[in-house]
């Protein structure tokens, strides 16, 4: 048996369940190729893991565009322009002859394959957070003990950045048992912050607030940064009805009491 046929025993056999058997995945390498090669094309010859990063990064963000706007079209087409850095990152690896494209694959599929006991193993569990779990648990296990944040960028988000950390912390063993735990633990940090609303504690106890609100979201299984987009988006498309609203009415907003704008932002809800 090949050390292939070995880290694939658990995978079922046959062929790949794709329209082209993933033929088009070979195809977009043998592009890259030709547009890396001597004759190919100049600003793909020129470029470099760090001329590329920025367009990593945006193409990332018109995914998550995509995926907001439930628009499956553009998802397909977006996740093309990823595809495409993967597929060149890879290229560009190669021609230096360091590594390339399959060893890519290798290390994916050899960590996937270690941190899905509950798959390719006998270990059982009793739901998707306890699979991410599991995973920072095999991960430490893998690295050995170090400090929580490591090797966590620190160019992530906020809110996806604290929700690593606990999910961290939480295949650590140190996480909150129930999802009334993680909410009680809010309603404490409120309670801090109506007490210290001076200029020299609010922001700490902002911060321990929206740390706390991530911890309830966690529990419940949502995503931070996702719901907050959707808030954001849905508070924009809610305020431009609420503009709308004063102008057709001819109101000077303000003029208006608290209560009358928030009377009129409800009514903006619909």
């Amino acid at each position: 048996m090949t050390e292939r046929d070995d880290l694939l025993a658990h995978v079922p056999r046959g062929p790949v369940p794709s329209s082209q058997a993933g033929a088009r995945l070979l195809d977009l390498v043998r592009v890259m190729a030709r547009l890396r090669g001597p004759d190919g094309c100049p600003w793909d010859r020129e470029q470099t893991h760090a001329s590329l990063a920025r367009h990593l990064l945006e193409e990332t963000h018109e995914v998550l565009e995509a995926i907001d706007a439930d628009d499956r079209e553009r998802l397909r087409e977006e996740l093309g322009d990823v595809l495409l850095q993967v597929a060149f990152h890879a290229q560009l690896a190669a021609d230096d002859g360091a590594w390339d494209v399959d060893d890519v694959a290798q290390a994916i599929i050899e960590k996937l394959i270690r941190r899905h006991p509950h798959v390719f193993g006998d270990v059982q569990v009793e739901g998707a957070d306890e699979v991410l779990v599991n995973w920072e648990r095999i991960k430490a296990e893998e690295k050995g003990e170090k400090p929580l944040e490591d090797d966590i960028p620190a160019t992530l988000p906020a809110l996806a950045r604290a929700s690593k950390v606990q999910r961290r912390a939480a295949g650590w063993g140190f996480e909150w048992r129930s999802v009334g735990s993680a909410i009680e633990a809010l309603k404490e940090e409120v309670g801090e912050l109506e007490s210290h609303t001076d200029a020299h504690n609010a922001e700490e106890e902002i911060g321990d607030v929206l740390f706390a609100t991530v911890a309830v979201a966690r529990k419940l299984g949502v995503d931070p940064e996702t719901a907050l987009r959707r808030t954001i988006r849905g508070f924009a498309e809610r305020y431009d009805r609420f503009r709308a609203l004063l102008q057709e009415r001819r109101l000077d907003l303000e003029a208006l009491t608290d209560e009358q704008v928030r009377a009129l932002f409800r009514e903006a809800r619909s």
